[in-house]
């Protein structure tokens, strides 16, 4: 590309003495503002790029151009991180009377900002068949350790004390063992079936009084719902436990089936995945957490409740577990999410779930001819294929995932699930359209045959990028994070 800005560090464009703008002179000139603590001051100043206004918007204009993002392309990854943010979410979230407001207000004058807390808690609720909710965990992974606290907070309550254990699947999310052993919890993993659903023979074995509940994604990592639910949830009550869903893979049950009915009695909800603010590359993120009749005492303090009068005000609970955030969360997200359920309404909200699965079963029967599927039958909103058919090629899943790059796709998820070698997890979400996921799979079927006629293009994908392959290792390893370092590499 013959364009001076391309490809270069704003460091690259920097020239000494050239600035951006001027600012005038102070008019407040007696005014003298408290010095800095001389321990705070910098011995020197900071090395910054020197550039002008014009060269610095062409700079990040064109930075943002190379970026993929989901207004540009579609990500096969969708509910996992990239779910489509409808735009009126956004100006709902960014209206300045709701963005104007600040955590430490008396009560009294945010009203408005309660009643969305509320109104989207009891929404959630209904959503979910539980009977209240939190706002306050900020991601996905804080709602798991906050239900899983509520979970021991039970326990503890009625003396039950030596109920240390919490029974995960082989197949869960990492943050499940991950929350637990930071809730004090020892993880005891029961297996899979080839199916990829719970063994409830494996199960029932790890059952008895030291079992503080079970932790299960349905559907599960593999995109299969699990048919023994009702069973599973009976031999964990019967011991004594409580079951947990994480609701990481709700997408698909929306509309259609509620957790609280198949027996789960405490719940987080990812709500930048499900209701639809994409959080790729780490933000922003929000995990309520929802329990059944019985254990609202133990949710986390403050709760957002409504009077008689129809008045909002905000309660602390002597039962309640404690404060697990500041304040109530992240209000952003939670006015996106509200946004998004008052605009779909009561009878497009069922429809999410089934279109979601749809779309996946869609993809999956299209190419499975092409790409190893080690699970058949009806997936839900994802489904996972373990590398190509064809394993003589030598093309990994890797190779396809950056080769999908030059067709101007973003990859899907690869190598998770760990229960599959060249795992290549695919979920599409109900907002695409049959073209959208026909030229995905046309482009998915042509990669196959490249790795057959041409394996080494494929290997040394991508080739249409502004930057080709990286060594991820030696990235992570060795980060460059400053210019002077980079500098410092290069002689």
């Amino acid at each position: 590309m013959n364009n001076v800005y391309y490809g270069k560090l704003i460091f690259e464009l920097s020239k000494e003495g050239r600035c951006g703008y001027s600012l005038p002179e102070n008019e407040c000139a007696d005014y003298k503002m408290q010095a800095l603590p001389a321990n705070l001051m910098r011995a020197e100043a900071p090395a910054l790029p020197e550039v002008d206004e014009l060269t610095v918007v062409r700079h990040y204009t064109n930075m943002s151009n190379n970026n993929f993002g989901v207004d540009t392309g579609f990500y096969p990854l969708g509910s996992c991180t990239m779910k489509y943010n409808p735009k009126i979410n956004e100006d709902m979230a960014a209206h300045p009377d709701f963005t104007g407001l600040h955590p430490l207000q008396p009560m009294g004058t945010v009203d408005g900002a309660l009643e969305v807390y509320y109104n989207l808690q009891m929404s959630l609720a209904e959503l979910a068949g539980m009977s209240e909710f939190t706002l306050n965990p900020f991601a996905g992974a804080h709602g798991e350790l906050t239900g899983l606290m509520i979970i021991r907070s039970y326990h503890m309550s009625r003396g039950d004390e030596k109920r240390t254990k919490i029974i995960v699947p082989d197949s869960a999310h990492g943050t499940n063992p991950a929350s637990a052993a930071v809730c004090g919890l020892n993880v005891v993993v029961v297996k899979s079936r080839p199916d990829g659903t719970v063994d409830v023979e494996d199960l029932k074995p790890l059952l008895d009084d030291t079992i503080a509940g079970m932790m299960m994604t349905n559907p599960n990592t593999l995109g299969i719902f699990e048919h023994n639910i009702a069973e599973i949830a009976k031999l964990v009550h019967e011991a004594g436990g409580l079951m947990y869903y994480d609701g990481a893979n709700l997408n698909p049950m929306l509309g259609k089936v509620r957790p609280g009915d198949i027996g789960f009695d405490v719940m987080h909800i990812n709500l930048h995945k499900t209701f639809s603010t994409p959080h790729g590359g780490g933000g922003p993120g929000s995990g309520p957490v929802g329990v059944r009749a019985g254990l609202e005492q133990f949710l986390p303090n403050p709760r957002v409740m409504k009077d008689d009068m129809d008045h909002f005000y905000v309660e602390n609970n002597d039962k309640s577990l404690g404060f697990i955030s500041g304040f109530l969360g992240n209000f952003a997200v939670m006015m996106r999410a509200y946004t998004y359920i008052l605009t779909l309404g009561y009878n497009n909200i069922k429809n999410v779930g089934p279109l979601a699965t749809l779309n996946a079963n869609y993809i999956k029967e299209s190419l499975k001819d092409c790409y190893e599927l080690p699970i058949g039958g009806v997936c839900k909103h994802e489904f996972v294929f373990d590398g190509l058919k064809d394993k003589s090629t030598g093309v990994t899943t890797l190779d396809v995932a950056k080769r999908l790059l030059d067709y101007g796709f973003h990859s899907p998820t690869i190598y998770f699930p760990l229960l599959f070698h060249e795992a290549l997890m695919i979920e599409p979400t109900e907002n695409e359209s049959k073209e959208t996921l026909d030229g995905f799979i046309e482009v998915m079927k042509t990669i196959a045959r490249e790795a057959k006629e041409d394996p080494e293009m494929v290997k040394s994908a991508p080739h249409n990028t502004p930057v080709r392959r990286l060594d991820d290792t030696q990235a992570a390893l060795h980060p460059i994070v400053t210019y002077r370092e980079l500098q410092a590499e290069a002689l």
